[in-house]
């Protein structure tokens, strides 16, 4: 084997991955933490664009009084495009980190990767720091605190993905999104508590907070293993025992270790030769190979990572954390619109712990499927209140429950199912790139909406008001449909199984019930040692040789399962 390994292979598809141990949920709840980069840095700026010290710093207004006209609140606000230009800054800077971090992630390895955006982030937090009057620091730090979180986001699910046991991975990477929310709520007191001082303090705090996040996650991943994927990626195989080992928490020597590295190994050396990437061109190229007819390809994959993603934001729910301070205060029968945000927050917190168990006991697709009717459902009536209501103190109420309902559908399926998936659907050589394009395409619409929602709904734009919901409302139908048609199920499969179910399986609605039926291993030709034949013969004495993995892969198959064929 490739690093003068000797490894232990297993038949049986069943004991492709060593047993669970809490060691192994520590180390990817801990990684999870970079979700925290995201909600907050999300999150800090929808107070931060409603503080009045703030609006009358970059408007050159003066605080209105308390005696002040109705008029002259309304015209104390940041004008549409200061809001677009703040709050999308970041969004197109996590767009191109994001891709570039596919390939450090590749070069340099999973955590090195992730560190470096902690030390990039940081560097974008100290600009914004700094800034005063006039939006250049602040535009300025927010787009390389975007490349930072762009590294974070993009890699930190990579790392969980091929670190996580298959039998909690959803729910470990749902751990993702649940620090995300996190970050929103942390955001979101930050800004409340600051909102009422009358110095650059009000607005300073919440963004200096970040810097612990950045030391906290930094710090941690220099002690943590590298992903023993990548290592076996880079034909380091005594490095990625030693890794394996460390997260598994079992000796290198266990036959669980051996059999689990095993699978790896020949499932790399199979989509090595599926997939041969003879230069850096090519490896791009790699991840759009393969055509659209054929469900499994890894253009159908790679658009299903950017497309499930891009379906994740047309949800609409960034409305709500982006714009929802001054979306409240738009209402006008609400009091504090701080501490309504705050509660929206609080309600994606609480809700979204609910997915690390539905996400492993029902799966992937239902969740996707029933979050986005419970969502669109939410987002028309919520609409037809504000059309038909206006600004009705007890339709207003209406509105805010039926808001909180909607986050509430959002953060137990769309929010985490939408990163479980695209972590677990891209096969090794491509999976550093499937998964930061994936990302960027998540960045890349959050920045798309960010920039057109505030002329939506804007007083002196397009003033759409609740009508928006039927904007969020429509969109969701198409998730509705997307999820039905197109997402695969995934639970419970190692990867490697996902990369064969993807392969046999032809509809992703019969998906649920492929099962595994043999081992990469098996499929290579590799004997209970972990030898290829060409490792024990001579050419000449054995058949198969020369007749590639595909016809190894049939045979070994058939024998262990004769019913394989009826599989898909």
């Amino acid at each position: 084997m490739p690093g003068g390994a000797v490894v232990t292979t297993t038949f049986n598809p069943e004991r492709v991955e060593a047993p669970v141990t809490i060691k192994a949920y520590l180390l990817c709840v801990f990684a999870s933490f970079g979700g925290i980069f995201f909600g907050y840095d999300s999150g800090y700026m929808n107070g931060v664009l409603g503080m009045n010290y703030f609006i009358s710093l970059h408007t050159g207004l003066p605080i209105p009084g308390a005696n002040a006209t109705a008029a002259e609140t309304a015209a104390f606000a940041l004008q549409a495009w200061q809001k677009s230009l703040i709050t999308s800054v970041l969004s197109a800077g996590t767009f191109f980190g994001a891709i570039i971090a596919g390939d450090l992630a590749d070069y340099f390895g999973r955590r090195i990767t992730i560190i470096s955006g902690c030390i990039v982030f940081t560097v974008g937090c100290i600009l914004q720091v700094a800034s005063s009057t006039g939006l250049g620091l602040i535009v300025a730090g927010r787009l390389i605190s975007g490349f930072g979180v762009g590294f974070i986001s993009a890699i930190i699910i990579l790392y969980m993905s091929e670190v996580a046991p298959r039998k909690v991975r959803g729910a470990i990477v749902s751990g993702y999104q649940f620090c995300v929310t996190i970050g929103l709520l942390l955001a979101s007191c930050v800004c409340y508590a600051t909102e009422n001082r009358s110095d650059s303090g009000s607005y300073r705090i919440p963004i200096a907070v970040q810097f612990l996040w950045a030391l906290v996650l930094g710090t941690g991943l220099a002690f943590l293993p590298e992903s023993p994927r990548w290592y076996v990626k880079k034909g380091r195989v005594d490095a990625a025992t030693r890794s394996l080992s460390r997260i598994r928490g079992q000796p290198g020597d266990s036959i669980y270790i051996q059999e689990e590295l095993a699978e790896i190994l020949a499932n790399n050396e199979y989509e090595q030769e599926m997939i041969p990437t003879t230069n850096y061109f090519n490896s791009w190229l790699a991840c759009f190979t393969g055509g659209l007819r054929n469900p499994g390809s890894n253009l159908r994959r790679t658009i299903l990572g950017t497309s499930l993603q891009m379906m994740q934001q047309w949800t609409g729910v960034n409305f709500i954390f982006y714009f929802g301070t001054t979306f409240f205060q738009s209402l006008g029968s609400i009091s504090n619109p701080f501490l309504m945000s705050l509660i929206t927050t609080l309600v994606n917190v609480c809700s979204t712990p609910l997915s690390f168990w539905t996400i492993e006991r029902f799966g992937r697709r239902p969740l996707l499927i029933w979050g986005a009717l419970g969502m669109l459902i939410c987002e028309f009536i919520c609409a037809i209140i504000g059309v038909t209501k206006g600004s009705d103190p007890s339709a207003v109420k209406a509105q805010i429950s039926l808001i909180c309902i909607y986050i509430f559908f959002f953060a137990s399926t769309w929010g985490p199912g939408a990163w479980v998936s695209i972590g677990e659907i891209f096969p090794l050589p491509i999976r550093s790139r499937g998964v930061a394009l994936s990302t960027a395409s998540n960045w890349l619409w959050n920045c798309i909406i960010t920039v057109i929602t505030p002329y939506m709904v804007s007083t002196d734009e397009g003033n759409l008001g609740s009508r928006v919901f039927f904007v969020w409302g429509s969109t969701c139908i198409l998730c509705f449909f997307y999820a039905y048609f197109l997402v695969w199920e995934t639970k419970g499969l190692t990867l490697e199984q996902v990369d064969r179910m993807m392969e046999e399986v032809r509809n992703p609605i019969k998906s649920a019930g492929w099962k595994p039926h043999s081992t990469f291993a098996a499929g290579m030709g590799l004997d209970m040692t972990g030898k290829t034949p060409s490792e024990k013969v001579h050419p000449g004495e054995n058949p198969h040789i020369g007749a590639g993995p595909h016809a190894l892969q049939e045979e070994v198959a058939l024998d262990v399962n004769p019913a394989a064929a009826n599989q898909v």
